[in-house]
C-alpha cells in the first residue's frame, strides 16, 4: 500500500495537536507520553520501522492493562485475604488438591462448575473471590455476586429489562454466585436462578458457595417445583468439595480475647483496711 502525503499539510503539527489525533484514533498510550516517545526515538535515531515497533508495544501493552483493569472492576471482587493467608490446617476437612486444580482454569475451559459446600466462617468466599481474582489475571471474565444480589437485581418488574440482565450474567466465562443458603427466598428466586443455571449449563461455569446440603435446599426455595431441575444441571458438570471445622471468625475471636487478658494483666483486689482495735476493755 503507497501512502500518499496529504496535501497542503503544514511543515509540523503542534504536539497538542498530534496528540489529540492520536488518541482520537484509540493510542492512547502514544498520545498520552507523546512528548517522551519522540524525545527516545530522536536520541535513539529510530528508523521509521523501530519506531512503529516501539509505538505498536506500547500501545498493546496499555490495551493489556486496561483490559485488565476493565474486568477487575467489572468483576466486583470487593476487598479479599490473599489465598497466602489461609490456613490449610484449620478445616477439619477440605480438599486442597481441588483448590490447586480450580486454579489451573480446566474447569472453566471445559465449562464444568465448582460447588463449595460448608457452614459459616469456613473460608468459602476467600477461596472463591481468590479463585476469581486469578481467573482475571488469566484472562478470563468473571462476575461475582452474593445471592442476595443476584436475586433482587434479577427481580424487576419489566420483562424486558430482565431479558437484558440474564443475558449479562450469562456472558462471563465464571459466575460466582456466594452465599446461597443465608436467606431464603420465595419460588419466583428458583425460577430466575434457575433460569440462570440453566443457560449456562455445558456453555460456562459456574463457582457456587453454599451452607446448605443440597437435600436442605427446599428450605432456601421452599414451594419451589425447579429445585430438583435445578440442582440435576447444576451438579451434572460439577466438582463439589465440602468443608468441616469450626469457624475460623469464632477461633479469631477467642484468640484476641486470649491476646487481650495476657496483655492486660487482671487487677488485684482491693484490700479493706483492718478494723481499728478497740482500747475499750470489757468488764
Amino acid at each position: 500500500m503507497n501512502f500518499q502525503p496529504a496535501k497542503n499539510r503544514t511543515p509540523s503539527t503542534p504536539i497538542d495537536d498530534l496528540a489529540a489525533r492520536l488518541n482520537h484514533l484509540g493510542l492512547r498510550a502514544t498520545s498520552q507520553g507523546l512528548n517522551d516517545f519522540i524525545a527516545r526515538a530522536t536520541a535513539a535515531g529510530w528508523s521509521a520501522q523501530t519506531m512503529l515497533e516501539e509505538l505498536a508495544t506500547s500501545e498493546s501493552l496499555d490495551h493489556t492493562r486496561r483490559s485488565l483493569e476493565r474486568r477487575l472492576r467489572n468483576a466486583r471482587l470487593g476487598r479479599f485475604k490473599p489465598l497466602a493467608d489461609f490456613d490449610w490446617n484449620w478445616p477439619a476437612k477440605i480438599d486442597r488438591q481441588l483448590i490447586d486444580s480450580a486454579l489451573t482454569f480446566d474447569f472453566i475451559t471445559h465449562a464444568r462448575n465448582l460447588i463449595l459446600l460448608g457452614s459459616n466462617g469456613l473460608g468459602k468466599t476467600l477461596l472463591t473471590k481468590n479463585i476469581a481474582y486469578a481467573a482475571i489475571l488469566a484472562g478470563h471474565t468473571v462476575l461475582f455476586r452474593t445471592a442476595g444480589e443476584l436475586i433482587s437485581d434479577l427481580g424487576c418488574d419489566s420483562p424486558a429489562l430482565r431479558r437484558s440482565k440474564l443475558a449479562f450474567y450469562c456472558r462471563p466465562s465464571l459466575l460466582c454466585i456466594d452465599e446461597v443458603g443465608y436467606l431464603s427466598y420465595d419460588s419466583n428466586a428458583a425460577d430466575l436462578l434457575f433460569e440462570i443455571v440453566n443457560r449456562r449449563y455445558e456453555r460456562s461455569s459456574i463457582l457456587i458457595t453454599t451452607n446448605r446440603a443440597f437435600r436442605d435446599w427446599n428450605t432456601v426455595f421452599p414451594n419451589a417445583t425447579c429445585i430438583v431441575a435445578l440442582l440435576d444441571r447444576l451438579t451434572h458438570h460439577a466438582d463439589l468439595m465440602t468443608i468441616e471445622g469450626q469457624s475460623y471468625r469464632v477461633r479469631e475471636s477467642e484468640q484476641e480475647s486470649a491476646a487481650r487478658r495476657i496483655s492486660s494483666p487482671p487487677t488485684p483486689p482491693v484490700q479493706k483496711p483492718p478494723k481499728p482495735v478497740s482500747s475499750k476493755k470489757k468488764i
